[in-house]
């Protein structure tokens, strides 16, 4: 696996003038034109090295792409790591932070396509918890070819910018994966959410484990073979 820094390093807590965030690379050695790619965001208090290991599991030639959130989380009480928004409770968020996060995935998408050294073929954006957060949001103010969600141990944000609907939801491939004992995010949070995107008419491919904030090894490979499915060229749209 190769891994290449994006953008230069950030210290600020609030991310004044920032205009792109920093990510890692990483490609398989069999990467080739048409390869999938994961843009892949980590939880709060964390950063992009979280989630490299989860490379290995992806499906085949799959490139994975891991970006740093672009606020210092120690301000906001959440360790030296980073963070994609503040938290309020349950599904709220401060929007203003949430809103920043959104405008610089939409750069990260740009800035990404620039780096890669082939086509790429099916894009997926998802993350674990904050960072599940952040991708169903971002999929759900932008109109986008992607082709999938992945929200693992996340929830779907109320805010009156994040407009769930046949508009924005319907027809969305999102797989879900949560635990029922989650103690961050607890599993009301997954129903209340999942709730509301079937209504609208999202595609949700729902896997839950009975353990808590964390990704099990058969969610993994449900992801895998979710993956698999909609990345082949006779997917159902």
């Amino acid at each position: 696996v190769l891994s290449t820094n994006g953008a230069n390093g950030m210290n600020q807590s609030i991310p004044d003038g920032l205009e792109s965030l920093e990510y890692r690379l990483h490609l398989p050695e069999d990467v080739q034109d048409g390869s999938p790619v994961l843009i892949l965001l980590h939880g709060r208090g964390s950063d992009e090295r979280d989630l490299a290991g989860f490379a290995r599991l992806l499906p085949e030639a799959t490139a994975l792409v891991t970006p740093r959130a672009p606020f210092a989380g120690r301000p906001w009480g959440y360790g030296s790591g980073w963070a994609w928004y503040r938290y309020v409770s349950e599904d709220r968020v401060v929007d203003e932070t949430l809103h920043t996060s959104l405008a610089l995935l939409d750069r990260l998408f740009h800035d990404v396509r620039g780096a890669l050294s082939f086509e790429p073929g099916p894009q997926f954006l998802g993350g674990f918890s904050q960072g599940g957060t952040t991708s169903l949001a971002w999929a759900l103010t932008r109109s986008s070819s992607l082709a999938g969600i992945v929200n693992l141990s996340g929830f779907l944000v109320d805010a009156q910018a994040v407009e769930v609907s046949e508009e924005t939801a319907g027809g969305l491939p999102v797989f879900w994966g949560h635990g029922r004992e989650d103690p961050n995010i607890p599993f009301f949070l997954a129903e209340r959410g999942r709730g509301r995107l079937q209504v609208a008419g999202a595609l949700l491919h729902e896997v839950d484990h009975p353990g808590g904030h964390n990704v099990t090894p058969g969610e993994m490979q449900a992801l895998r073979e979710w993956m698999e499915e909609r990345s082949s060229p006779r997917r159902s749209p």
